[in-house]
């Protein structure tokens, strides 16, 4: 891609903006995208999936679990299905890192699909406090959902809100705040062509008013210390310095905090704003022409006022003494570990929501924390989302797949196993793919449809 094929406009703003650092962002256009993946460390470290790894990667500088990777196509290798890494553009690994959420913590994810950012920030809890991921379109949210399904994270709750609903409800109740906004997405041009068509002038403006309604909804959803991060995958600095300066100007008792910046990354220009506020430098700017990665803009702030305190309610378990019986039964004769959670019901479906986990009333909840199973003529199946929460050691039984079998049970097929033993977890190398259930030496299969390879 030359610069004939960007927006005109874009391009002459760009050099207004860059001056002799423009050749060198424009000629990144003519060089291959940078392809990453990141290793899921709730299932695996990122030593042992490079031993056994088929690829050859190559570290990213600024993320623990991160990976360059070149001429593979690891969405189609079992791997990806058992959940051992998400396919991520690299620069967008640095986000969570500056987030830094810990294990204890309430985080929200506002504009979360498709989940990179989401998946990352569960693994560096480690699946435990509380974590809510929302994303306000219908069609992406399914794809947030399935992600968190796939990589076993089990103390989330996706949502499907406007940010405004979520303030109303959540009102100084977070302890750290993800805001990966909408943006013009100029980032994404050496990567998704249809970027280029959608963007124009006017759409960064339009962008920039929508971006100030979803900040303006995560400061009242912030506790007292909160920490709110906002990131983009534009270059506009309509949408990244000049937003956090209206910001800071809107509401005083918010604070950047110093981003470390190594590998490469940029402070945010104090030029580009109008009030030339020296403190736009703690921000940071991850340039496609100073490290691999197609750009990514970060602000990382503290919220130092009073604030309200939250006052609703959490959730408390509420499944009738026979379906529990039945859940029971089929715990005790398959699985070896407890599920962690407050187990709920909605209609016929268990979930094990995440401790501390609010009530949901009044939400669109699209997966209210690990789907455990269902009711279905009174009997008790057991979900994909478990499968994928459990290793081998946590379950009465297992079948290790080859390779070439977990292929055939990912298209659906049924495998000859010689046993008897009920529900049983189909693995690859020791990693979940989903159930089976053996009746009379056969593996019946019950690997999701709308997953199955065609």
């Amino acid at each position: 891609m030359t610069t004939c094929h960007l927006p005109k406009q874009f391009v002459t703003k760009m050099n207004a903006l860059l001056h002799d650092e423009a050749e060198r962002f424009f000629a990144t256009y003519n060089e291959e995208k940078v392809n990453g993946l990141r290793v899921n460390s709730l299932k695996i470290s990122p030593s042992t999936f490079l031993h056994i790894s088929p690829w050859n990667l190559e570290p990213i500088p600024f993320c623990s679990t991160g990976f360059y990777y070149h001429d593979a196509q690891p969405g189609k290798h079992p791997y990806h299905a058992a959940g051992l890494y998400y396919i991520q553009e690299p620069s967008a690994m640095f986000v969570a890192e500056v987030l830094a959420p810990s294990p204890e913590e309430r985080v929200l994810d506002l504009c979360a699909a498709p989940g990179g950012k989401t998946t990352q920030i569960a693994a560096m809890m480690n699946n435990e406090g509380f974590l809510l991921a929302n994303e306000i379109h219908p069609k992406r949210v399914k794809a947030l959902s399935e992600n968190i399904e796939r990589l076993g994270i089990t103390n989330t709750v996706v949502t499907n809100e406007t940010p405004e609903k979520l303030s109303e409800t959540f009102e100084g109740f977070f302890d750290k705040i993800l805001v990966d906004a909408p943006c013009s997405g100029e980032g994404m041009f050496r990567k998704d062509e249809e970027a280029i068509s959608f963007w124009s002038l006017d759409h960064v403006q339009k962008c920039t008013q929508a971006q100030r309604h979803i900040l303006s909804c995560a400061y009242h959803m912030l506790n007292e210390g909160g920490v709110l991060v906002y990131s983009t995958c534009t270059f506009s600095p309509e949408e990244n310095e000049q937003m956090i300066d209206w910001f800071l100007a809107t509401y005083d008792d918010m604070e950047l905090i110093p981003i470390q910046k190594e590998h490469g990354v940029q402070s945010g220009v104090v030029d580009w704003t109008s009030t030339n506020n020296e403190q736009i430098a703690h921000t940071a700017r991850l340039w496609p022409h100073h490290l691999k990665g197609e750009g990514h803009f970060v602000a990382k702030m503290r919220k130092r006022g009073e604030t309200k305190r939250w006052n609703g309610k959490f959730i408390t378990p509420n499944v009738s003494k026979a379906m529990w019986r039945d859940y029971e039964t089929f715990s005790n004769n398959t699985i070896q570990t407890t599920i962690k959670g407050t187990m709920c019901m909605f209609g016929t479906h268990l979930f094990a929501l995440p401790y501390l986990c609010p009530r949901l009333d009044g939400l669109k909840v699209v997966r209210p924390g690990l789907h455990i199973g269902e009711w279905k003529k009174n009997r008790f199946e057991p979900n994909h989302a478990l499968a994928m929460a459990l290793t081998p050691q946590q379950v009465q039984a297992h079948v290790s797949l080859t390779f070439e079998e977990s292929i055939r049970y990912m298209k659906g097929e049924t495998l000859q196993t010689n046993e008897d033993r009920g529900w049983v977890l189909m693995t690859i190398d020791g990693y979940s793919l989903g159930w089976g259930k053996e009746v009379k030496g056969i593996a019946k299969n019950f690997y999701p449809k709308g997953l199955r390879i065609k």
